[in-house]
């Protein structure tokens, strides 16, 4: 007949008590990661925006349409959190969007904006 072998008992839970202590580093890291992409990615849809708003203000026509040209070739989340900054159509138009960064950590409330300027050629 063989014996078991003996284990100690005081070490049961140790690593469920280990993982509990990082979780909350994890998560803080894992959300700061996703902070950066959205960042990332507000600063991309900010060109996109004033791409096509300094397209829109370029031509004669339709040239007060330019911010809702702006908004509409960017995410519908980011649309409501844009400004656009138009100087008059000489022989360019200038367009500079600016799109409030949000937050997804909640202790960082004001991450600022993201500012993207494009310039035209007028018709």
């Amino acid at each position: 007949m063989r014996r078991r072998a003996r284990t100690p008992r005081g070490d049961r839970g140790v690593t469920a008590v280990e993982f509990a202590g990082w979780l909350p580093l994890l998560l803080i890291v894992a959300l700061a990661a996703l902070q950066l992409g959205i960042a990332g990615y507000t600063a991309l849809q900010a060109g996109s925006a004033a791409r096509a708003a300094a397209r829109t203000a370029s031509q004669d026509e339709i040239a007060d349409l330019y911010q809702t040209s702006g908004r509409a070739a960017m995410s519908g989340w980011l649309a409501g959190n844009t400004r656009f900054d138009l100087s008059a159509c000489g022989e360019t138009a200038t367009v500079t969007a600016h799109v409030t960064v949000p937050s997804v950590l909640p202790f960082l409330t004001n991450l600022g904006e993201a500012s993207k300027t494009v310039t035209m050629p007028c018709d």
